[in-house]
């Protein structure tokens, strides 16, 4: 494992450096919005030259003897985001809100952002020598694991105060989430973890393998409509898994966000990471670390063959 953790955060010395530019800056701002409805014009023919295939019809992939299906995006949202947030968690808090860790030592930091401003409405800062992980939100308690330990903390949800401090059983923390009853955890393999909440031991393990490869650096979770996504570190993916027997359920393609915060200069920003569901009114959102936006998209299927080599190229590294 320390092999594979030492890899988290390589350029982490130099991601900890503050963007130059305001995310708010009109010139970006305008290029942005016309980058994205470009995009929205020319996806379909964007992803088939990217992968090299084309079809007209919605298209499932096999592995290990199952369809996994594909899905591009519709952007239906963009909002702003603190671009010094090394987000590591996102979790939505209701009341148009999200709950939010973010990482780097000396920086960590659980926080209550509005989604509409980006403003910070709480924040709690974290001791010095820990670096803040993945976030999840069971009843009144927020649960937060930290990188390169197996120490995690608890915190009240209306003032961020520290309620507890845990230890757990993966061998690292990086990622959770909840479907209400128990907690789900990855540690940067590409083991997926059930956990009980109230002994913090984890009750069950499921390797996560995609065409006969396990899929690491499983990363930031969420529990969306009986399923687990998961970021997967180093890419622009999100693996779609069944917690029932950790069987791969489809990928969604997120690489044209990340081009699109380049090509409007945003050249500080790190990798993909934060989704957020709003299960009352069936909202994504998705962001970055170092990242000035915060997106909601729409999901829908990718209509072209696409070999299961170019998505390995993609998502699984």
């Amino acid at each position: 494992m320390a092999s594979k953790s030492s890899k988290k955060k390589p350029n982490s010395k130099r991601s900890s450096s503050k963007p130059a530019s305001s995310p708010m800056a009109s010139p970006k701002h305008f290029h942005l919005k016309r980058f994205f409805i470009l995009i929205s014009i020319m996806l379909p023919v964007c992803v088939i030259v990217v992968l090299g295939v084309s079809s007209n019809t919605s298209f499932k992939i096999s592995s290990d003897h199952y369809s996994v299906k594909i899905y591009g995006f519709e952007l239906v949202n963009e909002f702003p985001h603190d671009p010094r947030a090394f987000t590591q968690g996102l979790v939505y808090a209701g009341n148009e809100s999200l709950y939010e860790s973010t990482g780097l030592y000396k920086q960590s930091t659980v926080r209550r952002v509005a989604i509409q401003t980006g403003k910070v409405e709480v924040l709690h800062k974290m001791p010095d020598s820990f670096f803040g992980e993945g976030l999840t939100l069971l009843g009144e308690r927020l649960f937060q694991v930290t990188w390169l330990t197996k120490i995690g903390f608890i915190y009240d949800t209306k003032n961020l105060q520290k309620l507890d401090r845990f230890t757990h059983q993966m061998e690292d923390g990086w990622g959770l989430a909840t479907d209400g009853k128990i907690l789900y955890g990855s540690d940067g393999t590409s083991t997926l973890y059930q956990i009980d909440p109230q002994t913090l031991k984890a009750t069950r393990k499921q390797v996560i393998q995609f065409n006969g490869r396990e899929v690491r650096y499983l990363n930031e979770l969420e529990y969306i409509n009986g399923e687990i996504w998961a970021n997967v570190w180093q890419t622009d993916c999100i693996a779609r898994i069944s917690p029932k027997d950790g069987r791969m359920l489809g990928w969604i393609l997120l690489p044209t966000l990340r081009q699109g915060l380049i090509a409007a200069g945003y050249n500080g920003i790190d990798v993909l990471n934060g989704i957020a569901w709003d299960s009352n009114k069936n909202r994504i959102f998705v962001t970055g670390k170092l990242w000035p936006k915060l997106y909601e998209i729409k999901l829908h299927p990718v209509r072209r063959q696409i070999d299961n080599k170019d998505i390995e190229q993609l998502c699984v590294p």
